[in-house]
């Protein structure tokens, strides 16, 4: 299988006052290609640490984080940044949508920081993916005007509108009931199958879980299990 991603001897410290936090421990990952990954494990296992250093927003102490076969802590940070905005899409749990944009707007902002697509295009991409998430008759609402499902469904379309080959997703449930929850979970998958987007995101919500077609489990920075590509932690 292809990796999409990989974590070599990954570790990650933190000062905190005199003392060093290790976040995570020598860690080896490798995801494939169209893989639909949860990370799952406690609060403070790591998981968050894990997705910073797939998604570049922050780099290892040491070891190296690939994506496409690509090291990316030697990158400079206009590559970095170029990155994210092309092959990485980002849902989370605080939705971060920006409040005096409508959904339409927000679905539409990483394109015109790609600044690639003329006006129509980029309406046209945005109207798609927003029926692609159920929220074609919404496009004019902003985000105090929708309930939290539909905000995490704007967040869903605005990850996907870049056609990004990775989506990462830090507990992308933890703000929504249970019956919402599992419904974006739901639609993730659909996404996952129909355009083989590489998905990877946290949870320690064991209802979520269920619907995992690979857990990677973490306890304490280090993952239990197999963490070869395709494998079933």
């Amino acid at each position: 299988m292809e990796a999409m991603v990989e974590l070599r001897k990954v570790s990650k410290e933190y000062p905190l006052g005199k003392l060093t936090v290790r976040a995570l421990a020598e860690m080896d990952l490798c995801i494939g290609k169209g893989e639909f990954t949860v990370v799952a494990g406690p609060s403070g296992s790591g998981k968050t640490t894990l997705l910073n250093m797939v998604g570049c927003v922050d780099v290892p102490s040491s070891g190296e984080v690939l994506i496409e076969g690509q090291p990316t802590s030697r990158l400079k940070d206009r590559a970095r940044t170029k990155l994210r905005l092309h092959k990485l899409g980002f849902i989370f749990q605080t939705f971060n949508l920006i409040p005096v944009l409508t959904a339409e707007q927000n679905v539409e902002f990483p394109l015109l920081l790609q600044g690639e697509l003329s006006r129509a295009e980029r309406r046209a991409r945005v109207r798609e993916m927003l029926e692609l998430v159920g929220l074609g008759a919404l496009v004019r609402q902003r985000p105090n005007e929708m309930s939290g499902g539909q905000r995490q469904r704007v967040a869903i379309a605005r990850a996907l509108v870049s056609l990004p080959h990775i989506v990462l997703a830090d507990e992308p449930t933890a703000n929504l009931d249970t019956a919402t929850g599992l419904t974006i979970i739901e639609l993730m998958k659909k996404l996952n199958r129909e355009r083989q987007t590489t998905f990877i995101f946290s949870t320690h919500d064991p209802r979520v879980m269920e619907h995992a077609r690979r857990i990677v489990r973490i306890v304490d920075g280090r993952i239990e299990g197999d963490a070869t590509c395709g494998g079933s932690a």
